[in-house]
């Protein structure tokens, strides 16, 4: 089985994200799933406008497998059932 994608969508100068993605780090190595993290700004400066347009006015959102999980804060006991039962 491959391991679960998480991505964090963010933007510079948000605590909130800097937040969940050091909360998410943690998770990541107790549960073994990859995480990376996606500036949605940066993106679409660099033509990528897509993410921005879905998901900039409720960051940080958080993706798993691709698919929108959460936002705004991390539902943490569902991630965790997420991750455990896929």
């Amino acid at each position: 089985m491959t391991r679960a994608q998480v991505k964090l969508l963010t933007r510079q100068g948000c605590g909130l994200c800097t937040q969940m993605y050091e909360r998410l780090a943690v998770l990541a190595a107790e549960l073994g799933f990859d995480l990376s993290s996606i500036d949605v700004d940066a993106a679409a400066a660099a033509g990528e406008t897509a993410l921005r347009a879905e998901f900039g006015d409720r960051l940080p959102v958080v993706l798993l497998d691709g698919r929108e999980h959460s936002y705004w804060n991390l539902d943490e006991e569902r991630l965790r059932a997420d991750i455990t039962n896929r």
